[in-house]
């Protein structure tokens, strides 16, 4: 190729990334200026949850999938990293402006159990968690942009259903606070720490320095958060919401569900989602992927995979049952893992041990399902 071809080639794509940063930036100013600054601060947060962990690769279902089947740690310990971050500032954070900013906290109960173990096998027939769908979807990975509508349909049927679920019988909400609730927290994740170190393979315990400077940019990023949004990062409330208000789009009744006729509830259903604080962070993953990918190979589509027909509605089925999970166990890889621990609740705990079990099973199922691409 002569250097006369390459030329227009390569300003062509310094033009497209140019235009990439431009929207970006118009985008966040818009909502900034039309809703206000907390929102548009806050797009900008979830655009940056979808620079890092599409950018440098990080993620949930992955780096859980690597421990399972080859007993690599790395990515499990970066997640444990992020997540003592985010405590060293959220847990005394919570506990000095308890009325102002609040944690991700949740009942330990028989359907939250439940629905994180389900949970826990959905992802990994589709590779992805509540984030890891969102920003491979924006990444035009086939596999999630078909779950990715499902996912949101189930988790508002699971959110329509969810009091009927709770009232099976649920501990009280227990959280660790103060000082003395983080110095329990560290030492929780560092015992977490050495166990999958200890069952690492020889040659695997080193974390990859793409792997630290994710975890550090998500704390960052997380902390921001809720210190913007008075909560902490959350995704899968977002996906349930947009569900509710194409149901009431389309003409139908929320007063039969204790949760949606729930005054806040019908407040978020009837407000636009550029007012609800999850919506936009999901919104700002889901484009913030869209511009690492197009930014690296300039166009959205990846190839589709060779799947049978039976993967194709296993990865429905997964996405609805992924919705509906993530709302029984009160929260994804995110809202519940992640946040859940990094606040001090102790339903966090619970949910990981769960998911990571139910990890195990969606893993030997995936095979079985066709999910794995034919060359």
């Amino acid at each position: 190729m002569t250097v006369a071809a390459v030329a227009p080639a390569e300003g062509g794509r310094i033009g497209t990334r140019a235009l990439l940063l431009l929207a970006a930036l118009a985008a966040v100013a818009a909502v900034a200026l039309f809703v206000g600054a907390r929102f548009g601060m806050l797009l900008a947060v979830g655009l940056g949850f979808g620079v890092v962990l599409e950018g440098l690769r990080f993620g949930f279902a992955g780096p859980w999938r690597a421990m399972i089947l080859r007993r690599e740690p790395a990515g499990i310990l970066a997640q444990l990293l992020a997540i003592a971050l985010v405590a060293v500032v959220a847990i005394p954070l919570i506990a000095a402006h308890p009325g102002e900013i609040g944690g991700a906290q949740a009942p330990i109960g028989w359907a939250m159990l439940g629905g994180a173990f389900v949970f826990g096998a959905a992802m990994q027939l589709v590779l992805g968690c509540g984030s890891g769908t969102l920003v491979n979807a924006g990444s035009g990975n086939p596999v999630s942009l078909l779950a990715l509508p499902f996912f949101a349909i189930g988790s508002f049927a699971g959110a329509y259903h969810l009091i009927w679920w709770t009232n099976l019988g649920a501990l009280p909400i227990l959280t660790l606070g103060g000082l003395p609730g983080l110095a329990v927290t560290l030492v929780g994740l560092a015992v977490l720490a050495a166990i999958f170190l200890w069952r690492a393979a020889p040659g695997t315990r080193a974390i990859p320095g793409r792997y630290l400077l994710a975890a550090v940019l998500l704390a960052a990023l997380a902390v921001a958060n809720l210190v913007i949004a008075g909560q902490p990062w959350g995704v899968v409330y977002g996906l349930g919401l947009w569900a509710a208000k194409g149901f009431v789009a389309l003409g139908g009744d929320l007063s039969g569900s204790a949760f949606f006729a729930a005054p806040g509830s019908v407040a978020r259903v009837q407000g636009s989602i550029l007012t609800d604080y999850t919506s936009l962070t999901d919104i700002g993953l889901i484009a913030g992927a869209f511009g690492v990918a197009a930014w690296r190979r300039g166009a959205l589509a990846a190839p589709l995979p060779r799947y049978p027909a039976r993967a194709w509605v296993a990865t429905v089925i997964a996405g609805l049952a992924l919705g509906y999970s993530s709302r029984l166990a009160f929260g994804c890889n995110v809202g519940a893992f992640f946040s859940g621990i990094a606040t001090g609740s102790l339903h966090g705990w619970a949910w990981f041990a769960m998911a990571f079990a139910g990890a195990f099973v969606g893993i030997w199922l995936r095979p079985r399902l066709g999910l794995e691409a034919r060359a």
